[in-house]
């Protein structure tokens, strides 16, 4: 590749990032807008969130809802994860690339999404996690899987733990009717690096169930109370 051609490609690769971040920005700005006057969405603990630098966010998982309404929390930018299968469509894989998806294949293993998540996390960027696994069922919090625990070990990043109370209601798994209802979100203090290193694997999964459900706790009170 000679000057010309390598400056050409420079160009392009600037103008697409100068294009993502402008459209994920006007989709959060919209969102926020959507739910705060549809859904009534309250939000405790945004403050947790405005400290620089990578960051795993680790969230209760009850509806489809909910990659928008923690990502739209967070001022900087935030990395998802998605199946591989999201991406068989071309335009809607472009959609969800300009919104930072990371493509996870797990029937071949999903290593080459757990090392670009780790790359990012790296990078002093944000990646949304749900420890769950899956959707809740009856919209309480599931049992945590360990999965994100080595990548936390790996990138040191602080884990902030998020629960989420109103937006199983409005689209339960499996249902296709979408209702709209109060939804409330609670963030919770980090947890650090500094504090998980003295943590065995199962002492941290714990400690961040724990944390978790005081926090789902509190955000049906916030719902309750609308």
């Amino acid at each position: 590749m000679n000057e010309s051609e390598s400056n050409a490609t420079t160009q392009d690769s600037w103008a697409w990032e100068s294009f993502r971040k402008l459209f994920y920005r006007f989709l959060r700005l919209l969102a926020r807008m959507l739910l705060t006057l549809l859904f009534r969405m309250r939000v405790e603990g945004r403050q947790h969130l405005r400290a620089d630098g990578g960051a795993m966010l680790l969230s209760s998982h009850q509806s489809v809802m909910d990659p928008v309404l923690v990502g739209l929390l967070d001022n900087h930018f935030v990395s998802y994860l998605a199946r591989h299968t999201l991406f068989r469509s071309r335009l809607f894989a472009i959609l969800i690339r300009v919104l930072n998806a990371i493509e996870i294949d797990r029937e071949r293993g999903g290593l080459s999404g757990l090392r670009e998540m780790l790359r990012r996390l790296r990078n002093n960027d944000r990646v949304l996690l749900f420890p769950e696994g899956t959707r809740t069922t009856d919209g309480e919090i599931g049992p945590l899987k360990p999965g994100f625990i080595p990548i936390a070990r790996r990138s040191k990043v602080p884990l902030v733990p998020i629960a989420l109370a109103g937006a199983y209601e409005c689209v339960p798994k499996g249902s296709k009717l979408f209702r709209i209802l109060p939804v409330a979100v609670c963030v919770g203090p980090p947890i650090t690096s500094e504090l998980y290193d003295q943590l065995t694997d199962e002492q941290l999964l714990s400690e961040l169930a724990s944390r978790m459900h005081a926090l789902h706790d509190r955000a049906k009170q916030l719902r309750n109370a609308m």
